[in-house]
Protein backbone atom coordinates (compact mmCIF):
# COMPACT_ATOMS: atom_id res chain seq x y z
CA UNK A 1 0.00 0.00 0.00
CA UNK A 2 2.83 2.24 0.93
CA UNK A 3 4.40 1.51 -2.47
CA UNK A 4 1.10 1.96 -4.27
CA UNK A 5 0.57 5.51 -3.05
CA UNK A 6 3.63 7.00 -4.61
CA UNK A 7 2.85 5.27 -7.80
CA UNK A 8 -0.64 6.76 -7.91
CA UNK A 9 0.79 10.11 -6.98
CA UNK A 10 3.24 9.92 -9.84
CA UNK A 11 0.49 8.87 -12.23
CA UNK A 12 -1.71 11.70 -11.00
CA UNK A 13 1.13 14.14 -11.41
CA UNK A 14 1.88 12.80 -14.87
CA UNK A 15 -1.79 13.06 -15.85
CA UNK A 16 -1.90 16.58 -14.43
CA UNK A 17 1.18 17.49 -16.33
CA UNK A 18 -0.30 15.96 -19.48
CA UNK A 19 -3.52 17.88 -19.02
CA UNK A 20 -1.61 21.07 -18.31
CA UNK A 21 0.60 20.47 -21.36
CA UNK A 22 -2.48 19.70 -23.47
CA UNK A 23 -4.22 22.81 -22.28
CA UNK A 24 -1.08 24.83 -22.82
CA UNK A 25 -0.67 23.44 -26.31
CA UNK A 26 -4.34 24.03 -27.00
CA UNK A 27 -4.09 27.59 -25.82
CA UNK A 28 -0.94 28.17 -27.83
CA UNK A 29 -2.52 26.58 -30.85
CA UNK A 30 -5.66 28.64 -30.36
CA UNK A 31 -3.59 31.79 -30.14
CA UNK A 32 -1.64 30.82 -33.21
CA UNK A 33 -4.85 29.94 -35.05
CA UNK A 34 -6.49 33.18 -33.88
CA UNK A 35 -3.41 35.10 -34.96
CA UNK A 36 -3.45 33.39 -38.32
CA UNK A 37 -7.16 34.07 -38.67
CA UNK A 38 -6.61 37.68 -37.75
CA UNK A 39 -3.85 37.99 -40.29
CA UNK A 40 -6.00 36.18 -42.88
CA UNK A 41 -8.88 38.54 -42.16
CA UNK A 42 -6.57 41.54 -42.42
CA UNK A 43 -5.11 40.14 -45.62
CA UNK A 44 -8.60 39.51 -46.96
CA UNK A 45 -9.68 43.01 -46.04
CA UNK A 46 -6.57 44.39 -47.69
CA UNK A 47 -7.19 42.29 -50.82
CA UNK A 48 -10.79 43.51 -50.91
CA UNK A 49 -9.66 47.10 -50.48
CA UNK A 50 -7.02 46.70 -53.17
CA UNK A 51 -9.58 45.02 -55.40
CA UNK A 52 -12.01 47.89 -54.80
CA UNK A 53 -9.32 50.46 -55.52
CA UNK A 54 -8.24 48.60 -58.65
CA UNK A 55 -11.85 48.26 -59.76
CA UNK A 56 -12.35 51.97 -59.19
CA UNK A 57 -9.20 52.73 -61.21
CA UNK A 58 -10.33 50.38 -63.96
CA UNK A 59 -13.73 52.01 -63.88
CA UNK A 60 -12.20 55.47 -64.21
CA UNK A 61 -9.89 54.25 -66.99
CA UNK A 62 -12.80 52.66 -68.81
CA UNK A 63 -14.83 55.84 -68.46
CA UNK A 64 -11.93 57.95 -69.77
CA UNK A 65 -11.43 55.59 -72.70
CA UNK A 66 -15.14 55.67 -73.40
CA UNK A 67 -15.14 59.46 -73.28
CA UNK A 68 -12.09 59.55 -75.58
CA UNK A 69 -13.77 57.21 -78.06
CA UNK A 70 -16.92 59.28 -77.83
CA UNK A 71 -14.90 62.45 -78.50
CA UNK A 72 -13.18 60.85 -81.46
CA UNK A 73 -16.48 59.66 -82.86
CA UNK A 74 -17.92 63.12 -82.32
CA UNK A 75 -14.99 64.74 -84.19
CA UNK A 76 -15.36 62.18 -86.98
CA UNK A 77 -19.08 62.87 -87.24
CA UNK A 78 -18.46 66.63 -87.21
CA UNK A 79 -15.87 66.27 -89.99
CA UNK A 80 -18.25 64.14 -92.03
CA UNK A 81 -20.97 66.71 -91.46
CA UNK A 82 -18.55 69.51 -92.45
CA UNK A 83 -17.55 67.61 -95.62
CA UNK A 84 -21.20 66.95 -96.39
CA UNK A 85 -21.95 70.63 -95.75
CA UNK A 86 -19.14 71.71 -98.11
CA UNK A 87 -20.36 69.23 -100.72
CA UNK A 88 -23.86 70.66 -100.38
CA UNK A 89 -22.46 74.19 -100.69
CA UNK A 90 -20.57 73.21 -103.87
CA UNK A 91 -23.69 71.57 -105.24
CA UNK A 92 -25.66 74.67 -104.36
CA UNK A 93 -23.03 76.88 -106.09
CA UNK A 94 -23.16 74.68 -109.18
CA UNK A 95 -26.93 74.91 -109.19
CA UNK A 96 -26.79 78.70 -108.81
CA UNK A 97 -24.19 78.90 -111.60
CA UNK A 98 -26.28 76.70 -113.85
CA UNK A 99 -29.32 78.76 -113.02
CA UNK A 100 -27.45 81.92 -113.99
CA UNK A 101 -26.26 80.29 -117.19
CA UNK A 102 -29.81 79.22 -117.96
CA UNK A 103 -30.97 82.79 -117.26
CA UNK A 104 -28.32 84.12 -119.66
CA UNK A 105 -29.32 81.57 -122.26
CA UNK A 106 -32.97 82.54 -121.80
CA UNK A 107 -31.96 86.20 -122.24
CA UNK A 108 -30.01 85.29 -125.35
CA UNK A 109 -32.95 83.33 -126.71
CA UNK A 110 -35.25 86.26 -125.95
CA UNK A 111 -32.84 88.65 -127.70
CA UNK A 112 -32.62 86.30 -130.68
CA UNK A 113 -36.41 86.03 -130.72
CA UNK A 114 -36.71 89.81 -130.70
CA UNK A 115 -34.06 90.05 -133.41
CA UNK A 116 -35.88 87.45 -135.50
CA UNK A 117 -39.14 89.31 -134.97
CA UNK A 118 -37.46 92.54 -136.08
CA UNK A 119 -36.00 90.84 -139.12
CA UNK A 120 -39.41 89.36 -139.94
CA UNK A 121 -40.89 92.85 -139.82
CA UNK A 122 -38.06 94.11 -142.03
CA UNK A 123 -38.65 91.28 -144.47
CA UNK A 124 -42.38 92.07 -144.45
CA UNK A 125 -41.62 95.72 -145.20
CA UNK A 126 -39.19 94.69 -147.92
CA UNK A 127 -41.81 92.37 -149.36
CA UNK A 128 -44.33 95.20 -149.41
CA UNK A 129 -41.70 97.45 -151.04
CA UNK A 130 -40.97 94.80 -153.65
CA UNK A 131 -44.68 94.37 -154.31
CA UNK A 132 -45.03 98.12 -154.74
CA UNK A 133 -42.04 98.14 -157.10
CA UNK A 134 -43.54 95.24 -159.01
CA UNK A 135 -46.79 97.14 -159.35
CA UNK A 136 -44.86 100.22 -160.52
CA UNK A 137 -42.92 98.06 -162.94
CA UNK A 138 -46.15 96.57 -164.26
CA UNK A 139 -47.59 100.06 -164.72
CA UNK A 140 -44.40 101.17 -166.51
CA UNK A 141 -44.53 98.10 -168.73
CA UNK A 142 -48.16 98.81 -169.62
CA UNK A 143 -47.33 102.44 -170.32
CA UNK A 144 -44.31 101.52 -172.46
CA UNK A 145 -46.34 98.96 -174.36
CA UNK A 146 -48.94 101.63 -175.06
CA UNK A 147 -46.27 104.08 -176.25
CA UNK A 148 -44.59 101.45 -178.38
CA UNK A 149 -47.87 100.58 -179.98
CA UNK A 150 -48.30 104.23 -180.99
CA UNK A 151 -44.83 104.45 -182.48
CA UNK A 152 -45.00 104.15 -186.21
CA UNK A 153 -42.78 101.65 -188.00
CA UNK A 154 -42.01 99.49 -184.91
CA UNK A 155 -42.98 95.89 -185.17
CA UNK A 156 -44.31 93.80 -182.36
CA UNK A 157 -41.05 91.84 -182.15
CA UNK A 158 -39.00 95.05 -181.80
CA UNK A 159 -41.31 96.31 -179.10
CA UNK A 160 -41.00 93.03 -177.22
CA UNK A 161 -37.21 93.12 -177.53
CA UNK A 162 -37.05 96.68 -176.12
CA UNK A 163 -39.38 95.72 -173.30
CA UNK A 164 -37.34 92.64 -172.46
CA UNK A 165 -34.13 94.68 -172.42
CA UNK A 166 -35.64 97.17 -169.98
CA UNK A 167 -36.94 94.39 -167.77
CA UNK A 168 -33.57 92.65 -167.77
CA UNK A 169 -31.82 95.89 -166.80
CA UNK A 170 -34.24 96.51 -163.92
CA UNK A 171 -33.95 92.88 -162.77
CA UNK A 172 -30.16 93.00 -162.94
CA UNK A 173 -30.03 96.18 -160.85
CA UNK A 174 -32.46 94.75 -158.34
CA UNK A 175 -30.45 91.50 -158.12
CA UNK A 176 -27.20 93.45 -157.67
CA UNK A 177 -28.64 95.48 -154.80
CA UNK A 178 -30.12 92.36 -153.21
CA UNK A 179 -26.84 90.47 -153.53
CA UNK A 180 -24.98 93.37 -152.01
CA UNK A 181 -27.42 93.49 -149.11
CA UNK A 182 -27.13 89.76 -148.39
CA UNK A 183 -23.35 89.79 -148.73
CA UNK A 184 -22.93 92.80 -146.43
CA UNK A 185 -25.14 91.18 -143.80
CA UNK A 186 -23.26 87.85 -143.95
CA UNK A 187 -19.84 89.53 -143.98
CA UNK A 188 -20.76 91.78 -141.07
CA UNK A 189 -21.94 88.85 -138.96
CA UNK A 190 -18.95 86.63 -139.75
CA UNK A 191 -16.52 89.52 -139.35
CA UNK A 192 -18.02 90.46 -135.99
CA UNK A 193 -17.76 86.93 -134.58
CA UNK A 194 -14.28 86.34 -135.98
CA UNK A 195 -13.03 89.68 -134.66
CA UNK A 196 -14.42 88.92 -131.22
CA UNK A 197 -12.61 85.58 -130.98
CA UNK A 198 -9.35 86.85 -132.45
CA UNK A 199 -9.41 90.07 -130.41
CA UNK A 200 -9.86 88.16 -127.15
CA UNK A 201 -6.94 85.90 -128.00
CA UNK A 202 -4.66 88.74 -129.15
CA UNK A 203 -5.49 90.96 -126.16
CA UNK A 204 -4.48 88.18 -123.79
CA UNK A 205 -1.11 87.79 -125.49
CA UNK A 206 1.49 90.54 -125.87
CA UNK A 207 4.50 88.71 -127.27
CA UNK A 208 7.61 90.49 -128.48
CA UNK A 209 8.87 90.02 -132.00
CA UNK A 210 12.58 89.27 -132.20
CA UNK A 211 14.54 90.25 -135.29
CA UNK A 212 18.20 89.36 -135.65
CA UNK A 213 20.69 89.80 -138.45
CA UNK A 214 23.48 87.56 -139.70
CA UNK A 215 26.11 89.21 -137.49
CA UNK A 216 26.90 89.17 -133.77
CA UNK A 217 29.01 91.71 -131.90
CA UNK A 218 31.42 90.64 -129.14
CA UNK A 219 32.59 93.34 -126.76
CA UNK A 220 36.28 93.39 -125.80
CA UNK A 221 37.81 94.60 -122.54
CA UNK A 222 40.35 96.66 -124.51
CA UNK A 223 41.62 97.23 -128.06
CA UNK A 224 44.81 95.33 -127.14
CA UNK A 225 42.69 92.15 -127.15
CA UNK A 226 42.17 92.52 -130.92
CA UNK A 227 45.85 91.82 -131.53
CA UNK A 228 45.74 88.73 -129.35
CA UNK A 229 42.66 87.48 -131.23
CA UNK A 230 44.41 87.98 -134.57
CA UNK A 231 47.62 86.34 -133.32
CA UNK A 232 51.05 86.25 -134.91
CA UNK A 233 50.61 86.56 -138.68
CA UNK A 234 46.88 85.92 -138.21
CA UNK A 235 47.21 82.31 -137.04
CA UNK A 236 44.73 82.69 -134.14
CA UNK A 237 41.99 84.24 -136.22
CA UNK A 238 42.48 81.64 -138.98
CA UNK A 239 42.27 78.79 -136.45
CA UNK A 240 39.11 80.33 -134.96
CA UNK A 241 37.42 80.74 -138.36
CA UNK A 242 38.39 77.20 -139.35
CA UNK A 243 37.03 75.68 -136.15
CA UNK A 244 33.74 77.62 -136.08
CA UNK A 245 32.97 78.22 -139.77
CA UNK A 246 32.26 81.89 -138.97
CA UNK A 247 34.00 84.98 -140.35
CA UNK A 248 35.66 87.25 -137.79
CA UNK A 249 35.67 90.92 -138.81
CA UNK A 250 38.16 93.11 -136.95
CA UNK A 251 37.73 96.76 -137.98
CA UNK A 252 38.05 100.20 -136.42
CA UNK A 253 35.08 99.68 -134.12
CA UNK A 254 36.44 100.39 -130.62
CA UNK A 255 36.56 97.46 -128.21
CA UNK A 256 34.44 95.15 -130.39
CA UNK A 257 34.74 92.51 -133.10
CA UNK A 258 32.00 91.28 -135.44
CA UNK A 259 31.12 87.62 -136.12
CA UNK A 260 29.41 87.03 -139.46
CA UNK A 261 27.72 83.81 -140.60
CA UNK A 262 24.44 82.66 -142.10
CA UNK A 263 24.02 79.76 -139.64
CA UNK A 264 22.80 81.19 -136.31
CA UNK A 265 23.86 78.09 -134.36
CA UNK A 266 27.45 78.36 -135.60
CA UNK A 267 27.42 82.07 -134.92
CA UNK A 268 26.21 81.53 -131.36
CA UNK A 269 28.87 78.85 -130.77
CA UNK A 270 31.52 81.24 -132.09
CA UNK A 271 30.26 84.07 -129.86
CA UNK A 272 30.26 81.93 -126.73
CA UNK A 273 33.70 80.45 -127.55
CA UNK A 274 35.25 83.87 -128.19
CA UNK A 275 33.87 85.25 -124.92
CA UNK A 276 35.32 82.25 -123.05
CA UNK A 277 38.69 82.72 -124.74
CA UNK A 278 38.71 86.39 -123.74
CA UNK A 279 37.96 85.49 -120.13
CA UNK A 280 40.53 82.68 -120.15
CA UNK A 281 43.23 84.86 -121.68
CA UNK A 282 45.08 81.93 -123.28
CA UNK A 283 44.49 82.45 -126.99
CA UNK A 284 46.39 80.12 -129.31
CA UNK A 285 45.31 77.54 -131.95
CA UNK A 286 45.30 74.56 -129.60
CA UNK A 287 43.32 76.36 -126.94
CA UNK A 288 40.92 77.73 -129.56
CA UNK A 289 40.09 74.25 -130.87
CA UNK A 290 39.60 72.97 -127.31
CA UNK A 291 37.28 75.85 -126.31
CA UNK A 292 35.26 75.65 -129.54
CA UNK A 293 34.70 71.92 -129.12
CA UNK A 294 33.69 72.37 -125.48
CA UNK A 295 31.32 75.18 -126.44
CA UNK A 296 29.80 73.08 -129.21
CA UNK A 297 29.05 70.35 -126.66
CA UNK A 298 27.55 72.90 -124.26
CA UNK A 299 25.46 74.25 -127.12
CA UNK A 300 23.63 70.93 -127.33
CA UNK A 301 22.56 71.39 -123.73
CA UNK A 302 21.48 74.96 -124.44
CA UNK A 303 19.36 73.75 -127.38
CA UNK A 304 17.75 71.00 -125.30
CA UNK A 305 17.07 73.42 -122.45
CA UNK A 306 15.49 75.93 -124.85
CA UNK A 307 13.19 73.21 -126.22
CA UNK A 308 12.16 72.06 -122.73
CA UNK A 309 11.52 75.64 -121.62
CA UNK A 310 9.40 76.35 -124.71
CA UNK A 311 7.33 73.20 -124.12
CA UNK A 312 6.90 74.15 -120.45
CA UNK A 313 5.87 77.72 -121.29
CA UNK A 314 3.31 76.47 -123.82
CA UNK A 315 1.95 73.84 -121.41
CA UNK A 316 2.84 70.97 -123.73
CA UNK A 317 3.94 67.77 -122.01
CA UNK A 318 5.07 64.31 -123.08
CA UNK A 319 7.10 65.39 -126.14
CA UNK A 320 9.70 62.96 -127.46
CA UNK A 321 13.30 63.95 -126.69
CA UNK A 322 14.06 64.29 -130.40
CA UNK A 323 11.14 66.69 -130.88
CA UNK A 324 12.28 68.70 -127.85
CA UNK A 325 15.76 68.97 -129.37
CA UNK A 326 14.41 70.06 -132.76
CA UNK A 327 12.16 72.56 -131.00
CA UNK A 328 15.19 74.05 -129.25
CA UNK A 329 16.98 74.44 -132.60
CA UNK A 330 14.21 76.81 -133.69
CA UNK A 331 15.62 79.30 -131.17
CA UNK A 332 18.47 79.91 -133.60
CA UNK A 333 16.34 79.86 -136.76
CA UNK A 334 14.96 83.00 -138.35
CA UNK A 335 12.25 83.48 -140.97
CA UNK A 336 11.92 86.95 -142.51
CA UNK A 337 13.63 88.37 -139.44
CA UNK A 338 11.31 86.58 -136.98
CA UNK A 339 12.61 84.08 -134.42
CA UNK A 340 10.91 80.74 -135.17
CA UNK A 341 10.83 79.52 -131.55
CA UNK A 342 9.14 82.72 -130.36
CA UNK A 343 6.81 82.48 -133.35
CA UNK A 344 5.92 78.84 -132.51
CA UNK A 345 5.22 79.69 -128.87
CA UNK A 346 3.06 82.61 -129.90
CA UNK A 347 1.11 80.42 -132.34
CA UNK A 348 0.58 77.89 -129.54
CA UNK A 349 -0.73 80.58 -127.17
CA UNK A 350 -3.07 82.12 -129.76
CA UNK A 351 -4.41 78.76 -130.98
CA UNK A 352 -4.98 77.59 -127.40
CA UNK A 353 -6.86 80.75 -126.42
CA UNK A 354 -9.08 80.66 -129.52
CA UNK A 355 -9.80 76.97 -128.86
CA UNK A 356 -10.88 77.85 -125.31
CA UNK A 357 -13.33 80.46 -126.65
CA UNK A 358 -14.75 77.91 -129.12
CA UNK A 359 -15.01 75.05 -126.61
CA UNK A 360 -12.34 72.91 -128.33
CA UNK A 361 -9.34 71.02 -126.89
CA UNK A 362 -7.02 73.88 -125.90
CA UNK A 363 -4.14 71.57 -124.91
CA UNK A 364 -4.20 69.86 -128.32
CA UNK A 365 -4.36 73.25 -130.07
CA UNK A 366 -1.28 74.46 -128.15
CA UNK A 367 0.57 71.25 -129.00
CA UNK A 368 -0.22 71.56 -132.72
CA UNK A 369 0.69 75.27 -132.70
CA UNK A 370 4.02 74.66 -130.97
CA UNK A 371 5.05 71.94 -133.45
CA UNK A 372 3.65 73.45 -136.68
CA UNK A 373 7.10 74.69 -137.82
CA UNK A 374 9.17 71.82 -136.38
CA UNK A 375 10.27 70.71 -139.87
CA UNK A 376 12.22 73.95 -140.38
CA UNK A 377 14.72 72.81 -137.76
CA UNK A 378 15.79 69.77 -139.80
CA UNK A 379 15.79 70.95 -143.43
CA UNK A 380 19.56 70.52 -143.62
CA UNK A 381 19.38 66.92 -142.33
CA UNK A 382 16.49 65.46 -144.33
CA UNK A 383 15.19 65.76 -147.87
CA UNK A 384 11.82 67.29 -148.61
CA UNK A 385 9.86 70.41 -147.74
CA UNK A 386 9.71 71.58 -144.11
CA UNK A 387 6.06 70.47 -143.98
CA UNK A 388 6.85 66.96 -145.19
CA UNK A 389 9.83 66.65 -142.84
CA UNK A 390 7.90 67.91 -139.83
CA UNK A 391 4.90 65.64 -140.50
CA UNK A 392 7.16 62.60 -140.92
CA UNK A 393 8.96 63.37 -137.64
CA UNK A 394 5.64 63.85 -135.80
CA UNK A 395 4.37 60.48 -137.06
CA UNK A 396 7.66 58.78 -136.17
CA UNK A 397 7.60 60.03 -132.59
CA UNK A 398 3.95 59.24 -131.83
CA UNK A 399 2.07 62.50 -132.32
CA UNK A 400 -1.71 62.33 -132.91
CA UNK A 401 -3.17 62.77 -136.44
CA UNK A 402 -4.45 66.31 -135.69
CA UNK A 403 -0.93 67.52 -134.88
CA UNK A 404 0.48 65.81 -137.99
CA UNK A 405 -2.25 67.37 -140.13
CA UNK A 406 -1.55 70.84 -138.67
CA UNK A 407 2.13 70.45 -139.66
CA UNK A 408 1.60 69.13 -143.18
CA UNK A 409 -1.15 71.65 -144.04
CA UNK A 410 1.13 74.58 -143.11
CA UNK A 411 1.23 76.74 -145.16
CA UNK A 412 -0.80 74.68 -147.61
CA UNK A 413 -1.07 70.98 -148.27
CA UNK A 414 -3.45 68.17 -147.41
CA UNK A 415 -7.10 68.50 -146.41
CA UNK A 416 -7.92 69.87 -142.96
CA UNK A 417 -9.33 67.15 -140.68
CA UNK A 418 -10.11 69.20 -137.56
CA UNK A 419 -11.16 72.76 -136.62
CA UNK A 420 -8.02 72.88 -134.46
CA UNK A 421 -5.90 72.78 -137.65
CA UNK A 422 -7.79 75.82 -138.97
CA UNK A 423 -7.13 77.62 -135.66
CA UNK A 424 -3.40 76.88 -135.96
CA UNK A 425 -3.35 78.36 -139.47
CA UNK A 426 -5.22 81.45 -138.26
CA UNK A 427 -2.84 81.84 -135.30
CA UNK A 428 0.16 81.42 -137.63
CA UNK A 429 -1.20 84.17 -139.88
CA UNK A 430 -1.77 86.50 -136.92
CA UNK A 431 1.71 85.89 -135.57
CA UNK A 432 3.69 86.13 -138.79
CA UNK A 433 1.67 88.58 -140.89
CA UNK A 434 0.89 91.41 -138.52
CA UNK A 435 2.83 94.67 -139.07
CA UNK A 436 6.41 94.43 -137.87
CA UNK A 437 6.53 90.65 -137.56
CA UNK A 438 8.38 90.05 -140.83
CA UNK A 439 10.83 92.03 -142.88
CA UNK A 440 10.18 93.05 -146.43
CA UNK A 441 12.65 94.43 -148.90
CA UNK A 442 12.01 97.79 -150.55
CA UNK A 443 12.15 96.25 -154.02
CA UNK A 444 9.59 93.57 -153.15
CA UNK A 445 7.36 96.14 -151.52
CA UNK A 446 7.40 98.41 -154.59
CA UNK A 447 6.71 95.49 -156.92
CA UNK A 448 3.74 94.42 -154.83
CA UNK A 449 2.29 97.94 -154.83
CA UNK A 450 2.68 98.21 -158.61
CA UNK A 451 1.08 94.83 -159.15
CA UNK A 452 -1.88 95.74 -156.94
CA UNK A 453 -2.50 98.88 -158.99
CA UNK A 454 -2.06 97.12 -162.34
CA UNK A 455 -4.41 94.28 -161.29
CA UNK A 456 -7.17 96.73 -160.38
CA UNK A 457 -6.59 98.93 -163.48
CA UNK A 458 -7.05 95.94 -165.82
CA UNK A 459 -10.84 95.91 -165.35
CA UNK A 460 -13.18 97.71 -167.77
CA UNK A 461 -14.43 101.09 -166.59
CA UNK A 462 -11.52 101.73 -164.19
CA UNK A 463 -9.92 105.16 -164.59
CA UNK A 464 -7.27 105.02 -161.85
CA UNK A 465 -6.17 102.66 -159.08
CA UNK A 466 -4.04 103.60 -156.07
CA UNK A 467 -2.43 101.25 -153.50
CA UNK A 468 -2.36 102.97 -150.10
CA UNK A 469 -1.67 102.12 -146.44
CA UNK A 470 1.37 100.00 -147.34
CA UNK A 471 -0.67 97.82 -149.65
CA UNK A 472 -3.48 97.07 -147.24
CA UNK A 473 -6.01 99.03 -149.34
CA UNK A 474 -6.60 99.65 -153.03
CA UNK A 475 -8.78 102.58 -154.06
CA UNK A 476 -10.29 102.24 -157.51
CA UNK A 477 -11.77 105.27 -159.35
CA UNK A 478 -14.28 104.23 -162.03
CA UNK A 479 -15.88 106.09 -164.94
CA UNK A 480 -19.43 107.02 -163.91
CA UNK A 481 -20.62 106.74 -167.54
CA UNK A 482 -19.42 103.11 -167.87
CA UNK A 483 -20.11 101.80 -164.36
CA UNK A 484 -23.38 102.36 -162.52
CA UNK A 485 -24.03 102.14 -158.76
CA UNK A 486 -25.11 98.51 -158.91
CA UNK A 487 -21.93 97.50 -160.77
CA UNK A 488 -19.59 98.96 -158.13
CA UNK A 489 -20.19 96.07 -155.70
CA UNK A 490 -19.69 93.50 -158.44
CA UNK A 491 -16.47 95.23 -159.57
CA UNK A 492 -15.09 95.36 -155.99
CA UNK A 493 -15.83 91.64 -155.57
CA UNK A 494 -14.17 90.72 -158.89
CA UNK A 495 -11.05 92.77 -158.12
CA UNK A 496 -10.67 91.24 -154.64
CA UNK A 497 -11.12 87.72 -156.05
CA UNK A 498 -8.45 88.34 -158.69
CA UNK A 499 -6.01 89.71 -156.08
CA UNK A 500 -6.59 86.63 -153.89
CA UNK A 501 -6.10 84.32 -156.85
CA UNK A 502 -3.02 85.87 -158.44
CA UNK A 503 -1.08 87.55 -155.63
CA UNK A 504 0.54 86.70 -152.31
CA UNK A 505 0.20 89.31 -149.59
CA UNK A 506 0.25 89.52 -145.76
CA UNK A 507 -3.06 89.89 -143.95
CA UNK A 508 -5.86 91.30 -146.07
CA UNK A 509 -6.27 93.90 -148.81
CA UNK A 510 -9.30 96.20 -148.74
CA UNK A 511 -10.73 97.07 -152.17
CA UNK A 512 -12.66 100.37 -152.29
CA UNK A 513 -14.46 101.25 -155.55
CA UNK A 514 -15.40 104.92 -155.88
CA UNK A 515 -17.92 106.11 -158.47
CA UNK A 516 -18.01 109.89 -158.67
CA UNK A 517 -20.42 111.90 -160.82
CA UNK A 518 -19.36 115.48 -161.67
CA UNK A 519 -21.57 118.06 -163.29
CA UNK A 520 -19.52 120.92 -164.73
CA UNK A 521 -20.81 124.19 -166.16
CA UNK A 522 -19.24 127.58 -166.87
CA UNK A 523 -20.47 131.08 -165.97
CA UNK A 524 -18.96 133.57 -168.42
CA UNK A 525 -18.93 137.35 -168.39
CA UNK A 526 -17.11 139.76 -170.66
CA UNK A 527 -14.82 142.22 -168.92
CA UNK A 528 -13.71 145.35 -170.76
CA UNK A 529 -10.37 146.77 -169.76
CA UNK A 530 -7.34 148.44 -171.25
CA UNK A 531 -5.57 145.08 -171.49
CA UNK A 532 -8.28 143.74 -173.76
CA UNK A 533 -11.25 141.50 -173.38
CA UNK A 534 -10.99 138.54 -171.16
CA UNK A 535 -13.32 135.99 -169.71
CA UNK A 536 -14.02 134.93 -166.23
CA UNK A 537 -14.77 131.24 -165.87
CA UNK A 538 -16.17 129.65 -162.78
CA UNK A 539 -16.23 125.90 -162.37
CA UNK A 540 -19.01 124.43 -160.35
CA UNK A 541 -18.56 120.80 -159.28
CA UNK A 542 -21.29 118.65 -157.91
CA UNK A 543 -20.09 115.39 -156.32
CA UNK A 544 -22.22 112.38 -155.61
CA UNK A 545 -20.94 109.12 -154.19
CA UNK A 546 -22.75 105.83 -154.30
CA UNK A 547 -24.17 104.82 -150.90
Amino acid sequence: MDQTMPTITVMLLSAGLLIIGFLTGWLINSKITYSRMSKAEESAEKIVKDALLEAEALKKTAMLEAKDEMYKEQIKVEREMEARREELQRAEFKLVTRERQLDRKVDLLNNKERSISGKERQFALREKTLQAKEEQLSAVIVEQNTKLERIAGMSQEEAKALLMANMEEEARKEAAWKAREIREEAVAKADREAKEIITRAVQRLAAKHVAESTVSIVNLPSDEMKGRIIGREGRNIRAFETSTGVDVIVDDTPQAVILSGFDPVRREVARMALERLILDGRIHPGRIEEIVEKTRQDMEGVIREAGEQAAFDAGVHGLHERLVEMLGRLKFKMSYGQNLLMHSKEVAFLAGMMAEHLGLDAALARRAGLLHDIGKAATHEMEGTPEEIGAEMARKYGEVPVVVNAIETHPEGSEIISPIVALVEAADTMSSRRPGAERDTLEGFIKRMERLESTASAFSGVQNAYAIQAGREVRVIVDSDLVNDADTDRLASEISEKIEREMEFPGQVKVTVIRELRAVDYAMREIKSGAGIGSLQTTIGNHRRSP
